[in-house]
């Protein structure tokens, strides 16, 4: 069977390795050339303890708050968008403490399969991306913090992540002694794993050309061929690609392609940020999110360290804005007081677009209008830690087989796509 996945992120080269692993016919189209997108720049986190979706109770005030703040970590960019207003309407609506409640089985479950599928990779000889169990460091500052992490705590536990540990200042600091932290404590979440996502997608686009996928890069996907409930080609300025399948994993574009093939879903381009310090003089033993801060710090490949962070909710083509990247280095001196790190030259900032969905859970299954087209789109921050998984659970769907976990909360078509 010929399979045509849309997008060269970590989404759309996941679905194509299980899918070439079936025994089928791969085309994966990309607009770039699949060095450089989203999948390359984030804090390489694979993190079950991330069970809490970007939709929920007062981010919506927050996000207003911060909205005249050019270097706050959240911000929404005012404009004429009929997209954005219909996502805006969507995710205020479904930002509740029931849907808080409802979204942390399937985030906890998709992110412990996709942790298992990375694990397997890491047994293969063509992978070596860094991959590391030293878990995840939640830091806080305040009283506020840490009763959010006493909570958090209580809710992993309640999940069966049950090696979660809240740690005093004293016992977070014996965790860093290289460094002096500036925090009340922080939450301990042991489960959770990272990597250095750039040696990841290089290895992963290297075994897929081993394995004859054809890699198309450079190419628009500019429409489709139809016939009846089917997708028949695939179409972009240069070719058409004849499809018995296809999977929509466009990242923060997959909306515009979605309506090229006469699907709505709702979804807008989140823009994050960040920094990598090759040999770094600073040191940390493991990834720690700032929880005030609104920043993720990773350790990678040993010798590196990336400072990331800011939901930037803004179009793809708004010019990138520097002060949230001084937001980020200012909210890690504040926790890391050694940390001095200076402003860096603009060719060494990393930028990229995260697809948001209108409630925080992905979009991974069947769309209504067509019998053959998979859509797997939205998963926001969390598009490396659940890639591999999601590949495995696009793979069955293609397959009509039993999928590895319940995936109904996943439905592209729960908005009325």
């Amino acid at each position: 069977m010929n399979v045509i996945v849309i997008g060269g992120g970590i989404i759309g080269l996941s679905s194509a390795y299980y899918l070439q692993q079936n025994g089928h016919h791969v085309t994966v189209i990309d607009k770039s050339d699949m060095t450089d997108n989203c999948s390359y720049g984030n804090a390489g986190y694979v993190c079950p303890s991330h069970f809490v979706p970007l939709a929920t109770p007062g981010i919506v005030k927050q996000g207003l708050k911060w909205m005249w703040n050019s270097k706050s970590p959240f911000y929404v960019q005012p404009r004429l968008s009929r997209s954005l207003a219909d996502w805006g309407l969507k995710f205020m609506r479904t930002a509740t403490n029931e849907h808080v409640e409802r979204a942390a089985v399937p985030l906890r479950d998709i992110a412990l399969l996709s942790k298992k599928m990375y694990e397997e990779w890491t047994e293969l000889p063509q992978f070596s991306f860094a991959y590391q169990t030293k878990g995840l460091l939640e830091i806080f500052q305040t009283q506020a913090g840490a009763d959010h992490a006493h909570h958090v705590m209580e809710k992993a536990h309640e999940l069966g992540l049950t090696d979660t540990e809240l740690l005093d200042y004293d016992a977070l600091q014996k965790l860093e002694p290289q460094t002096r932290i500036e925090a009340k404590g922080a939450v301990h979440f042991k489960c959770d794993a990272h990597l250095y996502p750039n040696k990841l997608m290089r290895q992963l686009l290297d075994d897929l050309r081993s394995k004859n996928v054809k890699l198309v890069t450079n190419e628009a996907v500019t429409g489709i061929a139809h016939s009846n409930r089917r997708i028949t080609s695939v179409i972009t300025a240069n070719h058409a690609y004849d499809a018995d399948a296809v999977v929509l994993a466009a990242g923060s574009w997959s909306r515009e392609l979605a309506e090229k093939m006469k699907v709505r879903v709702p979804l807008v381009p989140g823009r994050g940020y960040s920094v990598t310090l090759e040999d770094s003089p600073y040191h940390l033993n493991h990834p720690a999110v700032l929880v005030e801060g609104r920043v993720a710090l990773t350790p990678m490949d040993g010798n590196k360290i990336r400072f990331g962070g800011t939901m930037e909710i803004t179009s793809t083509t708004t010019p990138p804005r520097l002060n949230r990247v001084a937001g980020i280095l200012k909210a890690v001196e504040r926790y890391f007081p050694e940390f001095k790190v200076p402003m860096p030259a603009v060719d060494k900032i990393w930028y990229g677009y995260r697809p948001c969905s209108a409630d925080g859970l992905p979009y991974i299954g069947r769309v209504k209008r067509w019998d053959n087209l998979v859509m797997a789109t939205g998963h926001a921050m969390l598009g490396l830690s659940l890639g591999a998984g999601t590949g495995k659970l696009v793979s069955e769907i293609v397959d009509e087989q039993p999928a590895s976990m319940d995936i109904t909360p996943f439905d592209p078509n729960r908005f009325g796509a």
